[in-house]
């Protein structure tokens, strides 16, 4: 990690579990109402298990891909921005 001192108050560890755990908040609810909203139900695993299944990974691969971009990249950017200005 780095040495300057960028984070927030606490630990870069107390930080970096913060985000991890909104990440995996956020990816959880995302599949949760991707799956409803596709109709991707109990219902169609019990009839169709390979249908459910493809259609689950896709929707967890959407999500993963839209918390990365919202979460993990957006910290990555400013973690960035962060020590170019401590550079300058």
């Amino acid at each position: 990690l780095f040495t300057t001192p960028i984070w927030p108050k606490g630990t870069p560890n107390k930080h970096l579990k913060e985000i991890n755990t909104r990440a995996e908040e956020m990816f959880q609810q995302l599949v949760k109402s991707l799956a409803e909203k596709e109709n991707v139900t109990e219902s169609l695993k019990a009839k169709d298990m390979m249908l459910w299944v493809q259609k689950m990974n896709k929707i967890r691969n959407r999500a993963s891909e839209i918390v990365n971009k919202e979460v993990i990249f957006v910290l990555e950017s400013n973690i960035f921005i962060l020590h170019r200005k401590k550079e300058d």
